[in-house]
């Protein structure tokens, strides 16, 4: 098999030595290509030129942006093909919070993910799933998707495990221009920086409104997570779990919260950070599951992530559930 690695030399929780001892690794099951990511979007285009350069796998060493870029690669390089005719993806976790591969059943430690990784190869071990796609306007604000939400002024981006608007998308916002800055992304760097956005969001005009084929428009929502999978991401070793149910195998899940409170806040927090199979309860919450499409909308624009990824403030995003996607070699 010919497969070509993409390294993140910046990624978080790996160093040269370690990545030289996982490269030779690698190298040794597979005809090995190696390439340094040296610029934001960078691993998408080198992942879109795989196919056409003959490889049958791209593994990724390094967290979950660089893996997101590398899966719009492999599919905005081959957009008509099926995912057993693109390049299999091949993960080795190397970020803060890796939670896509984490989803995908791999340990958290790089040495550890490889050696499960050289036993999927050895065994052709390939899983298919599902991705969720977001579609939104190529400025801040613009005009309400309707049926158009394919235009040519629309940009688009695959997404992996979950995309956001609203309070934790501000987070995110919060937490890139600290990175900037020279912190390290750690846990406690997000949960520090989402207490303290706690008291500047705003808490009192909700912006949001969800829209679903063939049903009413649902109001008032100050924050959506939209999950491809679950968790919805990890606090250390814990799991945090808004949409439990979501999974690779079905549509898209959303979770919406229609009062950002301290006491809605902290009662959901108990209740996704515990190890639970159930929904969350609450009045306040609106969830959806299982869903092919659906849109959110904003009176004014509000903060958008993917995949942990900050893509700046929105009027409206719509959102796809993309069956059968993407081949993974797990």
């Amino acid at each position: 098999m010919r497969a070509l690695l993409l390294v993140n030399p910046k990624a978080t929780s790996t160093h040269q030595r370690t990545r030289d001892v996982l490269i030779r690794a690698l190298g040794a099951a597979v005809d090995l290509s190696v390439e340094e990511t040296a610029y934001r979007g960078h691993a998408a285009v080198l992942a879109g030129t795989a196919h056409a350069k003959g490889f049958e796998a791209v593994a990724v060493l390094g967290g979950d942006g660089t893996i997101n870029e590398t899966v719009n690669g492999l599919l905005e390089g081959q957009p008509d093909e099926r995912a057993a005719e693109r390049p299999a993806l091949i993960v080795i976790p190397g970020g803060s919070a890796n939670v896509f591969a984490r989803a995908l059943g791999l340990p958290n430690n790089p040495v550890e993910a490889t050696g499960a990784v050289l036993e999927a190869l050895r065994d052709e071990r390939r899983k298919i799933i599902g991705l969720g796609k977001a579609i939104w306007h190529d400025e801040v604000s613009g005009p309400d998707p309707g049926a158009d939400a394919d235009s040519d002024h629309h940009r688009s981006r695959y997404f992996t495990f979950c995309a956001g608007l609203g309070y934790d998308a501000e987070v995110v916002r919060a937490v890139e221009g600290m990175r900037s800055a020279g912190l390290r992304a750690l846990p406690s760097l997000y949960v520090n920086t989402a207490v303290r956005h706690f008291f500047v969001t705003d808490r009192h005009r909700p912006a949001m409104r969800l829209r679903r084929p063939d049903q009413r428009d649902v109001e008032g929502l100050f924050m959506a997570i939209v999950s491809n999978t679950s968790p919805w991401t990890y606090a250390g070793s814990r799991p945090i779990n808004p949409t439990p149910w979501a999974s690779f195998e079905t549509g898209l899940d959303l979770l919406g919260l229609r009062k950002m409170g301290l006491p809605t806040l902290l009662r959901l927090a108990r209740q996704i950070v515990a190890e639970r199979r159930g929904l969350p309860t609450g009045k306040h919450l609106v969830q959806v599951h299982d869903e092919a499409e659906f849109t959110l909308l904003a009176s004014r624009p509000v903060a958008f992530q993917l995949d942990g990824d900050y893509l700046g403030e929105h009027e409206w995003v719509v959102f796809r559930s993309i069956p059968d996607a993407l081949q993974v070699l797990v």
